[in-house]
């Protein structure tokens, strides 16, 4: 059943994007830092930084909302090949199996 580990791949594939996302929130985040480190007024640096601690709690947030989203898409995939397989054995074992009859020898 090499199909079910497709919601392997999906969960890979969030962790990736997931740990991207993060790299770019703290790339971002140490920009505005920075801006905040030179500028001149203690009012503009303040502010420089609050805009940095917002945009880590919003990417943060987002994240999150990525994780939980693959989590949960990884989890319905999982959850219907798992019924598709269990109603196919039901099927299966339903169906009476047709064997050919031998013919008496006479």
């Amino acid at each position: 059943m090499a199909e079910a580990d497709l919601d392997v791949v999906i969960r890979q594939i969030a962790k990736t994007q997931n740990k991207a996302l993060m790299a770019a929130v703290k790339k971002r985040r140490d920009q505005i830092m920075a801006r905040a480190a030179k500028s001149k007024d203690k009012d503009t640096r303040n502010q420089f930084r609050l805009i940095a601690r917002s945009t880590m709690e919003l990417g943060t947030a987002a994240a999150r909302r990525l994780q939980n989203s693959a989590q949960n898409t990884a989890d319905s995939y999982a959850r219907a090949i798992r019924n598709a397989a269990e109603e196919a054995a039901a099927a299966a074992a339903k169906k009476p199996s047709k064997k050919p009859a031998k013919a008496k020898e006479a």
